[in-house]
């Protein structure tokens, strides 16, 4: 009880406090940060070796040059030598794309006379089989008839599979912290049974429908989808680690702002698989290191597409 007195002291004193104020905060140690998500597109891949920013930074981290990278799969011995660019170290797939599912793979970065490595597994990836389109009539927050979208696509058999899906509205990428999508087989968490199946609906539904506020009404959204719209998706396979390090990332940008701030997580650095091969070292690292393989598939909502969702409603 002596406890929540203080609480409800502290909840009445900030909300009648209304000095701003400009506290001056010690520089944090900057550090080597590496971005090494690389996938098997037929598309130039890049791993962006940088250094850690001041929390209120606002301008793009800067490439660290004469480092090095590479990738090694570790079931056959071939290796991807990473090239220095202007702004990524990056390497070009001539023949075949980067990497075979189920082999695993090390990548090593030498920065600066250290050297770092980590390790991932390449894992399958569900074909997705359609998108489709629902009609639906205008509501008290969206004020016209609209549509919303969803992805079908078979999760494989067998439990422990984890994979990140991207999605693109009329080729911009849906990337807020609340459209994060993340899952464990079909489902959100090891803790759902759901394996072997179609993607339950929240994931293959609720993270393609953009709600954005309509700027011109309060209280109004704009339509999720309306003619002429079209909806990308990408199934990217990745592994337990990079799931962990991804809702990591979420908790870390998904801050509730405000007096809720006293009752979050701690603002820190997202875990990372990256290790210094010098045990003795001093030099900490963040970043992270995946090797996935893709599905995708787009749709337009075309006036045909269109009519047939409007009569299946009716």
């Amino acid at each position: 009880m002596k406890n929540i007195r203080y609480l409800i002291i502290l909840a009445l004193a900030m909300a009648g406090c209304e000095t701003t104020i400009h506290p001056e905060l010690n520089s944090a140690e900057q550090i080597v940060v590496v971005d090494a998500w690389v996938n098997q597109k037929p598309e130039r891949q890049e791993i962006r070796i940088t250094r850690s920013q001041p929390y209120f930074e606002n301008a793009n981290p800067t490439k660290i040059d004469g480092a090095s990278a590479t990738i090694e799969d570790l079931n056959n011995g071939t290796i991807y030598n990473f090239q220095e660019g202007e702004t990524s170290y990056y390497w070009d797939p001539v023949n075949e794309p980067l990497g075979v599912v189920g082999h695993a793979y090390r990548l090593t970065v030498t920065v600066e006379g250290e050297t770092y490595e980590a390790y991932s597994r390449l894992g399958r990836v569900p074909a997705i089989d359609s998108i489709e389109f629902q009609f639906n009539r205008k509501t008290l927050i969206i004020n016209q008839d609209h549509y919303t979208a969803q992805f079908k696509a078979l999760e494989p058999e067998g439990v422990g599979d984890t994979y990140w899906i991207k999605a693109w509205k009329n080729g911009v990428y849906l990337g807020k912290p609340g459209e994060l999508n993340m899952t464990y087989d079909a489902g959100f968490t090891p803790g759902q049974s759901v394996d072997g199946q179609q993607f339950i609906i929240p994931i293959r539904k609720d993270f393609v429908n953009p709600l954005d506020e309509n700027p011109d009404k309060k209280n109004e959204f704009l339509p999720p989808y309306l003619v002429g719209d079209s909806l990308y998706v990408e199934i990217h396979s990745i592994d337990r680690a990079a799931y962990e390090f991804l809702f990591g990332v979420y908790f870390q940008i998904s801050r509730p702002g405000g007096f809720a701030e006293l009752f979050a997580m701690p603002l820190a650095n997202s875990t990372t698989n990256l290790q210094n091969i010098d045990k003795n070292s001093r030099k900490n690292i963040a970043g992270f290191f995946n090797v996935a393989a893709v599905s995708s598939r787009g749709q337009k909502i075309t006036q045909e597409i269109a009519e047939k969702a409007k009569k299946s409603s009716d």
